[in-house]
């Protein structure tokens, strides 16, 4: 079996379900299995998977063990040549497992490759390439200096080696991942995808950025950017440190009052203000109740979008590639994006980095 796509689930069904629809496009043609691993879900996720995924392998946990462990323990069950570490509240588009796959084929001495990752406004997410976090550099970038944290000697496009991916999409071989001893249970969440890509860096390994496939990764779902968040994420850091670093009072102590800082001044939600728009449905079979409820028009061709126009994109006869490609092409028009999975009676999308994500069902 050539590839193994891992997603780590806790309470995000609908988009779950947008994830799954998109991955099953993607492994067409490739020797591959679909696992979804649930972290003791409240909603109705693993129902959805059940009726909806039948040939999704499903691992239900009596509880939230967390984003290292959970992984871990699908990797264990995984048979694939390659690993894919995949977060639920993405999208993938049909080509892009057979040309980062082709990619991997051609490095000798492959560690960790992450692609070009875009929100739900279509807007590039700098994380998805970045430098090793060495306390100097976490220092800036606590205080706004985001310069040397991300890898911005490579351009969003390009393929190139990086020091560290991003966990929301990490493509790997399972025989070093598992040599690599896969994610550090000791971080819950947050941190586990830098110490990993740190851990291959030092076994000798290439990590590799994919700039020729983007994948949305709405974000918002999975995280929230409340102080627990702040909390987790610097915590991690420090675990970080602790785990890697020559210990330096003076340089704990500038952390710890950036992690204070960080808490008190970014715990508030951020959120868009959505414009005055125009709702464009894009659909081959258009739902004349989806647009009765978000008093959309429908459209037959892209020259009618303007300025500020939300754009509805109906996965059912529209390529999920098409709709990331079309989502690049609109984000300068300030365009907002939802799109409506196959066979469902929802729409779902994000305004940014920064908020949670809209599931409107009609």
């Amino acid at each position: 079996m050539k590839l193994s796509v891992v997603i780590l689930n806790y309470n995000v069904r609908y988009f779950l379900e947008l994830c799954l629809q998109s991955v099953e496009a993607a492994i067409s043609g490739i020797p591959s299995e679909i696992i979804v691993i649930d972290n003791n879900s409240t909603d109705d996720s693993c129902e959805m998977v059940v009726s909806k995924f039948p040939a999704v392998q499903l691992i239900k946990n009596e509880l939230n063990v967390g984003f290292s462990k959970g992984n871990n323990l699908a990797v264990k069950l995984a048979k694939g040549q390659y690993v894919c570490i995949l977060n639920p509240d993405t999208v993938v588009p049909e080509d892009g497992f057979a040309k980062i796959i082709a990619f991997a084929e051609t490095k000798s001495n492959l560690g960790i490759i992450g692609c070009r990752l875009i929100d739900g406004s279509g807007k590039f997410l700098p994380e998805s390439k970045r430098n090793v976090p060495v306390v100097s550099v976490a220092i800036k970038k606590i205080l706004g200096n985001t310069k040397y944290y991300y890898a911005n000697h490579v351009l969003e496009h390009d393929n190139a080696k990086v020091d560290v991916l991003v966990g929301a999409f990490m493509l790997v071989k399972r025989t070093v991942y598992n040599k690599l001893k896969g994610f550090d249970e000791d971080y819950f969440m947050y941190g586990e995808d830098i110490d990993l890509s740190y851990k291959s860096l030092k076994a000798g390994y290439d990590n590799y950025y994919f700039g020729n496939i983007s994948v949305i990764h709405f974000k918002g779902e999975s995280t929230s950017n409340d102080q627990i968040y702040l909390k987790r994420f610097y915590g991690a850091m420090q675990i970080f440190y602790i785990k890697n670093f020559k210990k330096n009072m003076f340089f704990d102590f500038l952390i710890f009052l950036g992690i204070k800082w960080m808490i008190l001044f970014n715990s508030e939600q951020k959120f868009i203000i959505k414009p005055s728009t125009v709702s464009l449905l894009f659909s081959k079979n258009p739902n004349t109740q989806l647009v009765n409820k978000l008093n959309s028009k429908i459209a037959s061709d892209y020259n009618e979008v303007g300025d500020e126009n939300e754009l509805i994109f109906d996965a059912q006869g529209i390529s999920f590639k098409s709709i990331i490609d079309h989502m690049q092409v609109f984000k300068e028009k300030q365009c907002l994006f939802k799109i409506q999975p196959k066979n469902s009676s929802y729409v779902i999308g994000s305004s940014s980095a920064d908020t949670k994500g809209e599931v409107i069902q009609f």
